[in-house]
Parts: structure tokens; C-alpha cells; sequence
């Protein structure tokens, strides 16, 4: 098969469309025929050498695919060829074919085409995880979300917007904000220019956000436990903004407050908290209000997979709004 294999480690250049092994399934496995790949941030990381796979996993980057199940391993019962899926990834999206376990594949939700739901499974194992399983977002608390405009934003502000909360937003510009607003959020703030606390604040009453929701990390942190709601939860999934930064422990006992840090990569495929676990909870909550509409995958650009290195730069500044999708074949 075709994949895009890295030549070295460093900007978008290094990323080539060339011949690589073929995978083939094992037990409790299937192969898919890759149609669409969703492009995430920790693939640029992997792309420049700071994100290297779990053990076990392929090399290739895409965290995230869609397609048509070619084949399966001995075990698997759920599905069979020519089944049209999507699927959560450990890698290996950026490829004509990838091998995945079937406890990671999600049906197509109806309605949806393949290149669209390949930009589903990231964000939507990412966004419930972190707020219904771990902060437990309910209606009528406040949920800041810094990166409004990206997919996992963009997403976010639907599934709270759901849930009955109410939605604060960060972003670098006008534009992104308005899309937010459009997409449920009501607290619009642009990091370039107002202060995230300040405004929140004001938005609360003085009280603060319920639950934050950070692709930042460590140049935010502080900021953050000062914005954070009594019993308040901050949820870290990212590092944009560096790893190291110094916690003041009195502001966050003071708040009975509560700092998760988490991601999807590096969880086991089964058992609890697994990767598993969250794909029968989007199965069973999510996937119906994508069916009908009330929740929809928001992509700003598809591009062929010999494009890949120009989808890089895209998210590399931050131009996009909500997802990037790479096609690698046709949707038949």
C-alpha cells in the first residue's frame, strides 16, 4: 500500500506519499480501506519528533479514518467487510489501509458521508471523555473552552450547547468567534485583546467557569485556576502553550478545584477508561444527535493525501476552522 512515511523529523516537507507494509488484521481486529483521514494536532507533533506512538502502534501518523472494512481478525462478531466505518486510532490513518481493534470502530452515523465522519472519532472521543466522563458538564454550569474555532472547539460547543451549559469561548479573531456564536457559544472573547479571566468573571457573576477546557497547558495555567468556579474542574489536552509552569496550590485548594490532564492516544484499548469504554459511550449518547442532526462534524478544508504537507501548515497556523480532512481515495 501508499502511505505518507516521514523522512526525518521536522516541518511539513518531510512528509512523503510513498509505498509501505501492509497491515493485516489479527485477532479482534479489523482492516480498513481508508477513505478519509482526520488531521490533528498531535500528528504535527509527531511530524516534527515530541509525539512518538504508543508501543505497538503504527508509525504512521492519523489518529482518526474512515472507510470500508476490507477484512476481519479472528473474534471479531460486531462487523464485517464492507461495512462502512469510522474508527479511533493509536496511527496509522495517513495510509490507503490501516488495522485497528474492532472495540474502536464506530458505525457511519446515517446521513453522513465517509470524508465528513473521518474528522468525528478524535474530537468526539476527546470532547466526551473529557467533559461528561471526567467533569461531568451538566446544564446550566459554564464551560470555558479556549480554542473555540478549532475542531475540537468547534465541536465542544455543540455537545455542551446539548448538554444545557452554557458556553464561554476563546479565539484570535473576529471571524472564529462569530462561527462559535453560530455553532451555541455566548461569551465571545478574543484572547488577542481582552483578558479570558476578566471576562469570565463578568459573565459569572464573579464565580467563574465550571469547567475548563485547555489546549494551552502551561502559559494558561495560572490564568486558569484564577478563572476556575468553586469545586471547578480544568481539564488540560494539550501543551500549545509549554509543559512547565508553577501551580499555585493555595489558589486551587482554596477553590476546591480539580486539574485533570488527560489524552486519548495513550489509554488501553479495553477496560476501565479505555478507549473501549468511550467508543461504547459515543455509540450509545453521541452518535444518535449526529444522526439527526443536532451535533454535525464542522470541516474547513479537504485536500487530497499528496496535499498533506499544505493540511499541516494549515493547522500549523491556526487558520482553520473546526477540521482538517485528508482523502485518500474515492468515496464509493
Amino acid at each position: 500500500m501508499r502511505a505518507i512515511n516521514l523522512n526525518g523529523f521536522g516541518g511539513p516537507e518531510v512528509m512523503e506519499w510513498a509505498e509501505a507494509p501492509d497491515p493485516h488484521p489479527g485477532h479482534g481486529e479489523v482492516l480498513i480501506e481508508v477513505v478519509a483521514a482526520g488531521v490533528n494536532r498531535a500528528d504535527l507533533l509527531q511530524r516534527q519528533g515530541f509525539y512518538p506512538p504508543p508501543a505497538g502502534a503504527s508509525t504512521i501518523m492519523g489518529l482518526e479514518c474512515s472507510g470500508v472494512i476490507a477484512a476481519v481478525g479472528d473474534g471479531v462478531r460486531e462487523w464485517q467487510a464492507g461495512d462502512r466505518v469510522c474508527a479511533l486510532l493509536s496511527g496509522g490513518g495517513y495510509a490507503e489501509r490501516v488495522v485497528v481493534p474492532a472495540t474502536q470502530v464506530l458505525p457511519v452515523p446515517e446521513g453522513l458521508d465517509l470524508a465528513a465522519a473521518a474528522g468525528l472519532p478524535e474530537v468526539a472521543a476527546t470532547v466526551w471523555s473529557n467533559l461528561v466522563m471526567t467533569a461531568g458538564l451538566r446544564a446550566g454550569q459554564l464551560l470555558l473552552i479556549h480554542g473555540g474555532g478549532s475542531g475540537i472547539g468547534t465541536h465542544a460547543i455543540q455537545v455542551a450547547t446539548h448538554l444545557g451549559a452554557r458556553v464561554a469561548v476563546t479565539a484570535g479573531s473576529q471571524e472564529k468567534l462569530a462561527r462559535c456564536k453560530e455553532l451555541g457559544a455566548s461569551v465571545l472573547i478574543n484572547y488577542r485583546e481582552d483578558d479570558f479571566v476578566a471576562a469570565v468573571r463578568a459573565e459569572s457573576d464573579g464565580r467563574g467557569a465550571d469547567v475548563i477546557l485547555d489546549v494551552i497547558g502551561a502559559a494558561y495555567l495560572a490564568r486558569n485556576v484564577d478563572a476556575l468556579a468553586p469545586r471547578g474542574h480544568l481539564v488540560v489536552i494539550g501543551m500549545q502553550g509549554g509543559a512547565t509552569a508553577e501551580l499555585n496550590l493555595a489558589a486551587l485548594l482554596g477553590k476546591w478545584g480539580s486539574i485533570h490532564a488527560t489524552n486519548v492516544r495513550n489509554r488501553p484499548v479495553t477496560g476501565p477508561g479505555s478507549k473501549a469504554e468511550i467508543i461504547t459511550e459515543l455509540t450509545r449518547h453521541l452518535w444518535p444527535l449526529i444522526a439527526d442532526g443536532t451535533i454535525a462534524p464542522i470541516i474547513d478544508a479537504e485536500l487530497p493525501i499528496t496535499d498533506a504537507a499544505e493540511a499541516h501548515r494549515i493547522l500549523d497556523s491556526s487558520a482553520n476552522v473546526g477540521k482538517v480532512i485528508l482523502s485518500i481515495r474515492s468515496d464509493n
